[in-house]
């Protein structure tokens, strides 16, 4: 039984949106290029940390899979991990342009817990969560990701920094068109089945933090010395 007047995806997308506006996450690497402190090494554990989620995210959008095989659940699970699966190979060539030495996809750099926070939060809602949270969890995901990746890319090509064309191209991409709508539609399918909408608003209160932790490893700020 539903326990809140929230009764639609988009009124819970609403909700997320001022929650955001009043208590914003932050991003640490955001804020390193505006104070003109972005650095290559930044940008190097920016690729690490990334590689990190990559798998992370195949494991739980193939876990989500078979707890939701049904549409349109089904449909942004697969979407999802075609999008991780199609980005490894660009994320590699971003390292290898930044003199990167290593298969950014094996090795466990950056170190410290931050970089790994977003895999924990992914693998927990994924296996753990209803389909409206996990659902709406990913749909912050991708509002949050990508428009902060827009905004750090610009930031950096302000820069005196040298940034490849290769990191350039694979930060500068736009969420895929119609898969927001889509996580919508998956949220409001499981609404419609009796999923709680507050444990919803909470998983994906919980993804944003986690995301706010990737971009301080990235950043290598003071909680998260660099190694």
């Amino acid at each position: 039984m539903v326990n809140s007047s929230v009764a639609t995806a988009a009124e819970l997308a609403d909700q997320l949106r001022n929650r955001r506006a009043k208590e914003p996450v932050g991003n640490a690497l955001l804020d390193a290029a505006a104070q003109g402190k972005l650095t290559e090494g930044a940008l190097r554990r920016l690729m690490g940390t990334e590689a990190h989620c990559h798998t992370a995210e195949l494991a739980a959008y193939g876990t989500a899979l078979a707890r939701f095989p049904r549409r349109p659940a089904a449909d942004l699970f697969i979407r999802l991990a075609r999008l991780v699966c199609e980005a490894q190979p660009k994320l590699e060539s971003c390292a290898r342009a930044l003199g990167m030495g290593v298969d950014v996809h094996t090795s466990r750099w950056p170190t410290e817990h931050a970089a790994y926070a977003f895999n924990g939060t992914v693998s927990w809602l994924a296996s753990q969560s209803s389909q409206a949270a996990f659902a709406l969890a990913i749909y912050t995901d991708l509002q949050v990701y990508f428009s902060g990746c827009a905004e750090v890319i610009a930031r950096a090509k302000e820069s005196p920094l040298h940034v490849p064309q290769e990191v350039l191209d694979y930060y500068e991409d736009e969420a895929p068109e119609g898969l927001e709508r889509l996580a919508l539609d998956v949220v409001q399918d499981g609404l419609d089945r009796g999923d709680d909408p507050q444990d919803a608003l909470f998983s994906a209160r919980l993804m944003e933090e986690s995301i706010g932790q990737f971009w301080r490893a990235a950043a290598g700020t003071p909680e998260t010395p660099a190694t």
